[in-house]
């Protein structure tokens, strides 16, 4: 039934929404990308909520161990980003995007059933915080690449955009329905749902065909020097490497106290905490929207930079939220700020790495830069922790704010950042 339902279903829909001639819904293949991207998009929503709310509600953990739950999610793009980088230029990257999907589905329902026999504990969803880390290392990176064969590439920022919108519309409906759902059965069972999604995702791409050419494999580490060498001489992308990387280990200090900060500080219960962030998915679809206009006026260079400041004026904002209903109105405004900042980021970042890379070079080059951007997450979240144990959760979210507000005015310094304003050509392998 889901496969026939995952059949029907793209190519239905969208006949009753007006679209633009030229608009990208338009081509049937993206558009089953862009349906499944929405799915899974609400799951995300359900995991992102139920996830850390069962460690700190139910297995009522400390800042430190939330730091290490985040920090177990990122260490496999520490350990397995750059061999992936080398395999996925080998392989055809749909098959192992699908694959990701239902690996997540599976490492997320054990969560409930340990629940249901009584033995989950902190170090289970260690071990489940990495699985799912693995997965999106693996599969998140062909999905980047899947999206290049799939759109041109001076449409990528529109494609990024698009694919934003999908993720937006899923956090604007899916944190209340996150909320509801965890209230009514419980964070731990409400993975369930997500699982489910997960597995539908993955049904709506069966059968989709992807033209790839696959490149004739060369020795491992002669293919990963080859990465590493490209991307160590584009002063682009090395600039941005270092920006973003700094803006991941902020966000990820901020992250690690957020949850704890609603509910231990602003005295919110599970479902409120779900509705609040529906700002977020607010504050997402909104920068989805006009994401691609902003980056046509401002350029790619500036709106990545605009997308620092936004976010970074939003953690200052909950730095300084009263446990009051004012309060409660100031972390929804830190999350929809976070919305906005972070879709910005991306929807350049991203298109800005793909334009630039040959396709030969697509596997290793974002498994490279998902790696440099990655590798300060973890020690980010740990001293977010840290920061929130020893001198409280708002100091997590000040030092988060101020950091990357500096990272912002860093960059805005970087011509090579400032001055671009479309997308680059191809940059050739060195």
């Amino acid at each position: 039934m889901s496969t026939s339902l995952a059949r029907r279903l793209p190519g239905r829909w969208w006949r009753h929404v007006r679209l633009a001639p030229d608009d990208l819904l338009r081509d049937r293949v993206y558009r089953r990308l862009w349906t499944s991207i929405l799915i899974s998009g609400f799951g995300g929503q359900v995991t992102l909520l139920a996830l850390p709310l069962t460690a700190a509600v139910l297995l009522h953990a400390t800042p430190t161990q939330m730091g290490i739950l985040t920090a177990m999610e990122v260490v496999p793009f520490v350990l397995f980003s750059l061999p992936a980088g080398v395999w996925l230029d080998r392989v055809r990257k749909l098959p192992v995007y699908m694959a990701g999907e239902l690996f997540i589905a599976l490492a997320v329902v054990t969560v409930p059933l340990a629940w249901w026999f009584g033995v989950l504990t902190m170090h289970w969803l260690y071990v489940v915080g990495f699985l799912i880390g693995t997965a999106y290392t693996i599969a998140g990176s062909a999905a980047q690449i899947v999206l290049t064969q799939i759109v041109p590439r001076e449409r990528l920022v529109e494609a990024h955009a698009k694919n934003a919108l999908a993720n937006s519309t899923a956090e604007v409906a899916g944190p209340g329905a996150a909320g509801a759902l965890i209230k009514r059965v419980g964070a731990p069972f409400a993975l369930l749902v997500d699982a489910v999604l997960l597995a539908f995702s993955a049904a709506i791409l069966r059968g989709v065909r992807v033209t790839e050419e696959l490149h004739a494999a060369t020795r491992f580490w002669d293919a990963l020097r080859t990465g590493l060498n490209f991307v160590r001489s584009h002063r682009l992308l090395v600039t941005m490497a270092l920006l973003v990387g700094g803006w991941q280990f902020c966000y990820q200090a901020a992250l690690v106290v957020q949850i704890l900060f609603a509910t231990r500080t602003l005295g919110l219960s599970a479902g409120a905490v779900g509705f609040c962030c529906v700002a977020l998915g607010v504050g997402t679809l909104a920068a989805s929207v006009v994401g691609n206009r902003v980056a046509w006026r401002l350029g790619p260079g500036a709106t990545l930079l605009l997308g620092f400041a936004v976010t970074g004026a939003g953690w200052l904002l909950g730095a300084l939220a009263p446990a009051s209903p004012l309060g409660v109105a100031m972390f929804c405004a830190m999350l929809f700020c976070f919305g906005v900042g972070a879709i910005l980021i991306f929807i350049t970042f991203l298109a800005l790495r793909q334009a630039v890379t040959p396709a030969p070079l697509l596997g290793r080059m974002t498994s490279t830069m998902r790696w440099l951007i990655l590798l300060p997450a973890g020690p980010g979240a740990l001293i977010g922790g840290w920061l929130g144990e020893h001198y409280g959760l708002r100091a997590a979210l000040a030092f988060a704010g101020t950091g990357v507000l500096l990272l912002a005015f860093a960059g805005w310094r970087q011509a090579v950042i400032r001055t671009t304003r479309e997308l680059p050509r191809l940059h050739a392998p060195a």
